[in-house]
């Protein structure tokens, strides 16, 4: 046994992912600053403040995960980085703002990690995450404004917050904490209750893209710890249902969907954006028209809902698939690590962040090429948006605690060393037979 721990599985190539990772950035930042009139010195370190950051972090930020491998964090800064340049295309003031949500992100990420080091200690934040999120969720429909259709924002003054964002992370604690026991009917009562809450929230805010999100985390988390197969159908059955109801009584409902599968059809009204991606995304080829140089971005939304449209034209058809592997490799690390994770929340956990990440991810592309209906939800990590770039990086921390290295008890070894020496000096047991007095005993 000491031998085979002795023998260490090769690590990621650290340095070598972050020079090439570098060149590409720097590449990014050159040709966005030469495409300015004047070029911007700002601009310059913004660009060079993110990979500073990157370095940093690669550097120093085993000593504070307390692992060897920087795999899942290489694919964030990947993604981030592309979001940063999207941002930069557009203006300096949408690169500082995002670089700021960045750093944002980054600091929730890790302290994300401190506070679910300890399962005990990530149980007890299961009520006061609950009730937080009810409470957020109830001031959004109290204080927010429609905007497009939605109550989406809360405006303080200097900056705006999308609450839904970060009602995610709590989300999946709340849901990986009730279900990571043996299964019962109180925990997933609770569970279905706080879920239920959460989904009618953002119905009330027409934010039925999130609403989707939520209640396929729902159903992912309580498949994993029940397995009843019959039991999901049933809850999606009354769902349905239940979302056939609200298109009876709410017809206004449908007819936002109404151009879905009929963009062509509705090319200047409703279909306007899908269609304008679907021609762009198409004339950008595979290395793309150059950055800035797109038509895409001057259709509303291009940098948020749209980004990925925006990515294909501008930069090519080739890096907007390596997007699409980057979330198919978190989602592949994540199965991977709750396979092996030290507790049945972390593997919940995990999986139930991926899944939503993934799921955000084909609301966002399905929705903007037309095979899905288009609910607007942004594209996770590079959108622009800081409530967005939090809860990426947020729910990013429950697939790196899972594949947090597990230690064996020592004192397994240690009787095993000690066995082999016992064993040469152990005697047979001594048998004593009884004493003949002249019968049988």
């Amino acid at each position: 046994m000491a031998e085979k721990t002795a023998k260490k599985q090769p690590r990621f190539q650290q340095v070598t992912v972050m020079i090439l990772m570098t060149l590409f950035q720097l590449l990014c930042a050159a040709c966005v600053v030469c495409r300015q009139e004047e070029p911007s010195l700002n601009m310059i370190y913004i660009f060079f403040g993110y990979i500073a950051a990157e370095w940093l972090y690669m550097l120093i930020g085993n000593l504070v995960t307390d692992n060897d491998y920087f795999e899942l964090e290489a694919i964030a800064f990947f993604l981030s980085g592309i979001g940063l340049t999207v941002c930069a295309s557009f203006n300096e003031s949408y690169a500082l703002k995002q670089l700021i949500a960045i750093g944002l992100g980054l600091i929730v990420y890790l302290v994300m990690l401190l506070l679910i080091k300890d399962v005990h200690f990530a149980g007890l934040l299961r009520y006061p995450a609950a009730i937080g999120s009810v409470g957020v969720l109830a001031a959004n429909l109290l204080l927010a404004e429609t905007v497009n259709g939605t109550l989406n924002w809360i405006d303080l003054g200097f900056f705006s917050i999308q609450p839904s964002e970060l009602v995610k992370v709590a989300f999946v604690l709340v849901g990986a904490v009730s279900l990571e026991k043996l299964l019962s009917i109180t925990s997933l009562t609770k569970y279905i209750i706080f879920s239920l809450g959460c989904v009618g929230a953002l119905f009330l805010m027409k934010d039925f893209g999130t609403a989707l999100i939520f209640f396929f985390t729902f159903i992912l988390i309580a498949f994993m710890r029940s397995g009843n197969i019959r039991t999901i159908v049933l809850i999606c059955a009354v769902a349905l249902m239940g979302a056939m109801l609200i298109i009876y009584f709410k017809p206004y409902v449908a007819n936002r969907f109404a151009a879905y599968r009929h963009v062509w059809d509705y090319i200047d009204t409703t279909g306007y954006q899908q269609a304008r991606v679907l021609i762009y995304t198409a004339s950008g080829g595979l290395f793309g028209l150059g950055i800035g140089e797109g038509k895409l971005r001057d259709v509303y939304a291009a940098s948020t809902d749209l980004v990925f449209g925006l990515i294909c034209e501008e930069m090519g058809l080739l890096l907007g698939i390596a997007v699409l592997i980057s979330f198919a490799c978190i989602a592949l690390f994540a199965i991977k690590s709750a396979k092996s994770s030290a507790s049945t929340f972390y593997a919940i956990a995990a999986v139930a962040a991926a899944g939503m990440l993934l799921f955000q991810l084909s609301l966002n592309v399905f929705g903007i090429t037309d095979l899905l209906p288009l609910t607007g939800v942004t594209l996770p990590f590079v959108s622009r948006g800081g409530s967005s770039m939090i809860c990426s990086w947020g729910l990013l921390a429950y697939i790196r605690a899972a594949g947090a290295p597990f230690n064996p008890p020592k004192p397994d070894i240690a009787v095993k060393k000690t066995l082999p020496q016992n064993k040469t000096k152990a005697l047979p047991p001594k048998v004593t037979s009884p004493k003949k007095k002249g019968g049988m005993a």
